[in-house]
């Protein structure tokens, strides 16, 4: 079945989606990368080495307080001599490929700096001497792996769709029509995951335990316990109540660094208890809520009131779990002078052909890691068909591994018969120059 996706394996072309967060890398043709890792390097409080990519990923490496290093900042290329290791020790450590053999496809950022374009090509052509290279933006690969998914569905038939991609460094909503972006449609959120680790990180600092140095517990905080509110008033009237009434707090246990090196939830189960909220209950107002905290502060269990261990080895939350997800749908409620995700994905489709609007909104797929939050789709969808003319249908589809997405997309492309053709040779990069070769991709 999968063979049947994506063709014959093309064991030269490797595929890397270089996003800010993770790297997903692997051989074209493969349904799943061969290594999905961090973009990043990190130093150990308690060491001198930097650790590179898949290292930090070890079960064992303590990386409280650690030190971090990223090469990518808000979506562009900062430290090309930092990204230029980290994909050495990619390409020989991992993949084990040999550059000069293989042909690479690459993602950038839409909108990409031609001083960057000309930095990365450096590094692929002159560092690495791959023999050809192929630049893609993340949003043209999406459709392409949705469409070998769902032949007969509108996306594949019309060829069009509106892709919202909620990354690590930022969010763009952008329409695709036969595989090309629609740059003067695309519209940019400037939040993403990274963002919301660190409203995450200022809201447990300030209420509990100081982890604003904690990227890597507070990322594992969020992926494991943040969800999206479908009724932010109500769930705020029921995070104020006290003990078991209180169907958002659970407990994060904190590395020792003796018995356990990572972080951890205290109780799953108690996680998913506000999964039995009915969707359709009517929002209390704040009145009733105060009401009910009075009334049951005198008689509830004293130790229900706080869970929180004193020694600062655990800390609980409640409506930090949907206030963080909730930046992305209302940013301007956090002094953001930004629209939220549902108007962008309004003026993105305004921006192009009445004729296309339609289709875009029948056809919205999301991608991106920050998607993975519980009733993310849901909300959006609730949050957008206000917004949008009766006639028009609105569907949105999450992708299988919104993560895995762009890089699925990318190995199918290099799989095709017509790939090399579409690249620039080392050659004619030597000849003609960055820019000259960057008009093939039409960016």
């Amino acid at each position: 079945m999968i063979r049947g996706i994506y063709g014959s394996v093309m064991s030269n072309v490797v595929v890397v989606d270089n996003g800010g967060g993770l790297i997903k890398a692997g051989i074209g043709g493969e349904r799943d990368p061969a290594c999905v890792v961090p973009n990043c390097t990190a130093r150990p409080s308690s060491s001198k080495k930097w650790l590179l990519a898949d290292q930090l990923l070890s079960p064992s490496e303590d990386l409280t307080s650690a030190t971090l290093r990223r090469p990518m900042d808000r979506g562009h290329l900062i430290n090309p001599d930092l990204q230029s290791s980290l994909w050495a020790h990619l390409f020989t450590n991992l993949l084990k490929i040999n550059p000069s053999a293989s042909s690479l496809l690459l993602t950038e950022p839409l909108f990409t700096l031609p001083s960057i374009r000309r930095a990365v090509d450096e590094i692929i052509f002159e560092d690495f001497n791959f023999r050809a290279l192929f630049v893609a933006d993340s949003p043209s690969l999406v459709p392409l792996y949705e469409a070998s998914r769902r032949p007969s569905a509108l996306l594949s038939r019309a060829r069009c769709s509106l892709v919202v991609d909620c990354g690590f460094s930022f969010t763009h909503v952008a329409p695709v029509l036969q595989n090309f972006t629609l740059n003067y449609g695309v519209k940019r959120l400037d939040l993403g995951g990274k963002a919301l680790t660190n409203y995450l990180k200022e809201l447990v600092s300030y209420r509990s335990v100081n982890v604003m140095d904690e990227s890597f517990i507070m990322d594992d905080v969020k992926e494991k316990l943040c969800f999206v509110s479908l009724d932010v008033h109500r769930d705020l009237n029921i995070a104020r109540r006290p003990g078991k009434n209180n169907l958002f707090r659970c407990s994060y246990v904190l590395p020792d660094g003796i018995t356990h090196m990572k972080g951890f939830v205290k109780d799953v189960d108690e996680t998913k208890r506000y999964l039995a909220l009915d969707e359709n209950e009517a929002p209390s107002s704040p009145e009733e809520g105060k009401d009910y905290v009075d009334l049951q502060d005198g008689s509830d269990n004293p130790q229900h009131k706080r869970s929180t261990d004193l020694t600062n080895t655990e800390f609980s939350l409640t409506n930090e779990r949907f206030l963080v997800p909730e930046m992305i749908f209302r940013p301007a409620d956090l002094g953001m002078n930004q629209a939220g995700l549902a108007e962008c994905i309004v003026r993105a489709v305004n921006s192009c052909h009445p004729h296309l609007h339609p289709v875009l909104y029948e056809s919205i797929i999301l991608t991106g890691g920050t998607t993975l939050f519980p009733r993310f789709s849901q909300r959006l969808e609730k949050e957008l068909r206000p917004l949008v003319p009766i006639e028009y249908e609105v569907k949105i589809t999450t992708q299988e591994d919104p993560i895995l997405g762009v890089w699925r997309g990318g190995s199918l492309l290099a799989s095709s018969p017509d790939f090399e053709s579409m690249c620039v040779t080392k050659a004619e990069y030597e000849e003609l120059g960055s820019a000259r070769c960057h008009r093939r991709f039409f960016h």
